[in-house]
């Protein structure tokens, strides 16, 4: 079996979180881990998720899990795929192509941000056609329509509409680390640098990331907080008419992200999108909104389309707990990186195995065949 070792020293997302955190500079873990305000949502997204209770089902004999899903006619060989992150290459050097691969080898999705810090033209080769493209909305039609040739042409087949950011958020523990965008390196963040010497060295080979794709419109923006990058001086705070622009420019899937409300899923589906994504942003944008796995049901109630969840994910029992409620999908955007930042390329692959076992064994004690039947087994369903 792959990587028995790394099995032994780390097999949950918790000892990679914590390797991690010891080889990324700290102001870079702040910019990863943070969430806004005193940071209420993000707590809360776990705290809800560990009171979905399932109900295990005995003698059902050998069972061999099936964790394939088909999802915007794609069949994935696991229900989770990879959220997008700003600025991922901060994060790990590469990170946006390092994860790419990983999606591919794993037969997962993987989310390309419009503030990553690389092109759809450097991480849509890597994805064999199968990419997912994130889009914070451009106010200018022109440089929307730009983006949207880029991603189609660069291999990127579905677009992910992020609607929960009307505003920038204050971010205030990511403030407090120093970072600005593009990061500046001053004394104080350079100690840190030097007591991470594989971010360090990667770093080193690859420059200090940027973002690229918003500096091809935007020019150089420097000195700005981290809160305030240069991606908010181009977009737009979006409405339904933008919404229907949207959907008659782009002629794939279409996955609205940011979803808590059923009457916006409701009206979400009549509007033409393919997917609702359930998101409150990890808890980086909002401090006083619903856990996802609280907003689920009703968003679930409200459409007929699927549903993709974020929000707290830390293992394939949570996944379970996320599809008994209703998703179809689910999406892990912070634990891929700390498991790039702890055992570098090949931390995404383990992660993989981690969320494979996971779900197997708790499948095991559910006696469930597949992922999509884990709604049998809540407690309370009928």
């Amino acid at each position: 079996m792959r990587g028995m070792d790394l099995h032994a020293q780390y097999p949950a997302l918790s000892d990679l979180r914590a390797r991690a955190r010891t080889r990324i500079p700290r102001f870079v873990w702040e910019y990863l881990d943070s969430g806004t305000g005193v940071e209420a949502t993000k707590a809360r997204n776990r705290a809800m998720l560990d009171q979905v209770r399932l109900s295990p089902s005995i003698l059902h004999g050998e069972i061999a899990p099936d964790l394939s899903t088909r999802l915007l006619g794609e069949d994935y060989a696991l229900p989770v795929g990879i959220a997008p992150v700003g600025m991922s290459g901060l994060i790990w050097p590469d990170a946006e192509r390092h994860l790419a691969r990983a999606a591919t080898a794993e037969g997962v999705p993987y989310t390309l941000s419009t503030v990553a810090s690389q092109t759809p033209e450097a991480v849509g080769p890597h994805l064999e056609g199968r990419g997912w493209f994130q889009l914070y909305p451009p106010r200018d039609p022109e440089i929307r329509r730009d983006m949207l040739a880029r991603a189609r042409n660069a291999g990127f087949g579905v677009l992910v509409l992020t609607v929960d950011v009307p505003v920038g958020s204050r971010r205030e523990r990511q403030v407090r680390s120093g970072l600005t965008q593009p990061p500046r390196l001053t004394p104080r963040l350079m100690a840190q640098v030097a007591r991470c010497p594989a971010w360090a060295s990667g770093m080193a080979r690859m420059g200090m990331p940027r973002m690229r794709l918003i500096d091809d419109y935007a020019g150089q923006t420097k000195g700005l907080p981290s809160n305030k990058h240069a991606g908010y001086l181009l977009r737009t705070s979006p409405d339904w008419e933008y919404l229907r622009w949207l959907r008659d420019a782009w002629d794939g899937p279409l996955v609205v992200k940011g979803v808590l409300r059923g009457d916006d899923a409701a009206a979400l589906e009549k509007a033409g999108a393919d997917a609702i994504w359930v998101s409150n942003h990890a808890g980086r944008q909002f401090d006083a909104a619903p856990a996802t796995i609280e907003a689920l049901p009703e968003v679930r109630a409200a459409t007929t389309l699927p549903v993709i969840m974020d929000g707290g994910i830390e293992g394939g029992l949570d996944i379970l707990r996320a599809m008994a409620l209703g998703a179809d999908f689910v999406m892990m955007g912070r634990a891929w990186h700390m498991a790039l930042g702890a055992l570098g390329v090949g931390g995404p692959a383990h992660l993989a195995d981690i969320l494979r076992d996971d779900l197997k064994a708790n499948m095991g004690q559910l006696g469930l065949h597949r992922v999509a039947d884990a709604p049998s087994r809540l407690i309370g369903s009928s």
